[in-house]
């Protein structure tokens, strides 16, 4: 039997930023009719591959061939002449248009300088129903169909130009059941035809339901390449993280003690869900533990953060507050139920660049004492000179931009706004990314101080051992579900994993 040649390959491919290299000589082959997936963590390297293979980035080193050609594209546009075209999370077509506008902006068919209106809805609806067994009416705004519809209405696009590699970025992420079904089969029609299929995904459920190969990629490096059929889930999930099973279970563990006795509820979720981010989920924290979330990237564990903070509105269930018996409807109405919520994007939701590192720690609390009652400047002096101590905040000085601090210096001082506002439980997503270990290490010493005083803390890292570190009980989420919570004896790397990877 012959083996076929891969249609597109990439060879060797290095491409570095300032401060880092985002791939460090990397191959990556694809085949055609085959659905082949990519795989990693945050920082992975994959959507870098994806924009140096469709023209955003130049190629530091290495080289791209299609059909056994050498090729250098320039940007997507072109791209998509050689027969690479992407469809995004986002769905980049223009929701005003009508379908068939959408699939032929710029290649309109006309006839003495204008446009063949009826040729054009014609040939937008023979190739719907075609190539995608879809039946809808072109001459409708895309905007008054679905987000499944308008992801079909990509791919279609993608078709129109004769696409022969198709990139699907996280096509899945804003889909329910049946329309992942419904891109799934069109998915497995496309592939029956011979269109090659780059599949991204953070669902370990859908890689294995669609793919055929694997590529992973870890910390800008190939891993290797395997077929699906031939790769546990668990031996996946070890690769993607890439380390050593025993190596963890070595690590000290900071909580030593599962507190069974730990004290009252302070929170409790029940049922409690939204469409499209997480599924309906059970949950309680009790004052003076720490519980922590574990999941791959875009298991889900941000969006659960975010409904219990009240940033993001249930589409089900109830979030109680069980010390004032209240509801949770807003991040103020949180605030005010002493929740406070460190986000994992300190850049864009945390600190304000061009204020002070006093004016930064001070606005939690002046938010929630009304803008036109001021705090003293007096006291904002004090209030920050306490906290730059107590949490070590380098440099020392209050009147020091903050944009000028380091990463770990500005997590302290985010610690230190929400601190202020005395919560009984603190929300802390990705609250050691980016720093030294150093840096690191007071945070997570800091946490468990914290659990000690009789706060309730949730606490959210991709980096396993750290939750397994400072944690009493761990929720693991799988595909933007929990499917397990762990304790005790059962909170061990092997045990995460294993709930991790399902199946």
């Amino acid at each position: 039997m012959t083996v076929p040649s891969p249609i597109l390959q990439m060879t060797g491919i290095t491409k570095a930023f300032p401060g880092v290299k985002a791939l460090s000589n990397v191959d990556f082959r694809l085949f055609p009719g085959e659905v082949h997936a990519l795989m990693g963590e945050n920082g992975a390297g994959k959507s870098t591959l994806i924009k140096v293979l469709t023209g955003v980035y130049s190629i530091d080193e290495g080289k791209v061939t299609m059909e056994d050609k050498t090729i250098s594209v320039s940007g997507p546009l072109e791209a998509q002449k050689v027969g690479i075209s992407t469809v995004y999370q986002e769905v980049n077509l223009c929701p005003n248009l009508t379908v068939a506008e959408n699939i032929f902006i710029g290649r309109e068919p006309c006839k003495l300088g204008r446009i063949q209106w009826r040729r054009m809805n014609a040939e937008a609806e023979e190739l719907l129903k075609e190539r995608l067994n879809l039946s809808i009416d072109v001459a409708h705004p895309l905007q008054s169909y679905s987000v499944a519809i308008q992801q079909l209405v990509a791919i279609a696009r993608a078709l129109s130009i004769s696409a022969k590699v198709l990139i699907l970025d996280e096509p899945t992420s804003s889909l329910d059941q049946n329309e992942v079904k419904q891109m799934f089969a069109i998915m497995r029609k496309l592939k029956s035809e011979g269109l090659a299929i780059l599949f991204v995904t953070h669902f370990l459920d859908q890689v294995y339901e669609m793919s055929d190969r694997l590529t992973v990629l870890r910390n800008g490096e190939l891993e290797g390449e395997y077929l699906a059929a031939e790769l546990p889930r668990f031996e996946l999930v070890l690769k993607m993280i890439g380390k050593e099973l025993k190596l963890l279970e070595e690590l000290p563990k900071l909580s030593t003690e599962f507190k069974e006795e730990a004290g009252n509820k302070m929170i409790t979720a029940s049922g409690l869900g939204r469409k499209g981010a997480i599924a309906p989920f059970d949950l309680a924290i009790r004052k003076g533990e720490v519980v922590g979330l574990a999941g791959l990237l875009g298991s889900g564990r941000t969006e659960l953060a975010r409904l219990l903070f009240g940033a993001d509105r249930p589409d089900e269930g109830t979030l109680t507050v069980e010390t004032t018996g209240q509801t949770v409807k807003s991040p103020r109405h949180a605030i005010d139920q002493r929740i406070a919520f460190c986000s994992e994007n300190r850049k864009t939701e945390g600190i304000i660049d061009d204020l002070t590192v006093r004016e930064n720690i001070i606005l939690a609390l002046q938010a929630t004492k009304g803008w036109f009652r001021p705090i003293p400047r007096k006291k904002q002096d004090e209030i920050a000179e306490r906290y730059i101590r107590m949490l070590n905040i380098h440099p020392g000085n209050s009147e020091h931009l903050i944009k000028n601090l380091s990463g770990g210096n500005q997590q302290k001082v985010l610690l230190a706004r929400w601190l202020l506002t005395e919560p009984e439980l603190l929300i802390l997503d990705e609250p050691t990314r980016g720093i030294d270990v150093g840096a690191k290490a007071e945070i997570q010493k800091l946490v468990l101080s914290l659990a000690k005083q009789g706060m309730a803390v949730l606490f959210i890292s991709s980096e396993m051992e750290e939750v397994i570190r400072v944690s009493d009980r761990v929720a693991v989420l799988r595909d933007r579900r929990k499917v397990k919570e762990l304790g005790g004896g059962q909170l061990t790397q092997q045990h995460i994993m294993e709930a991790m990877a399902g199946g």
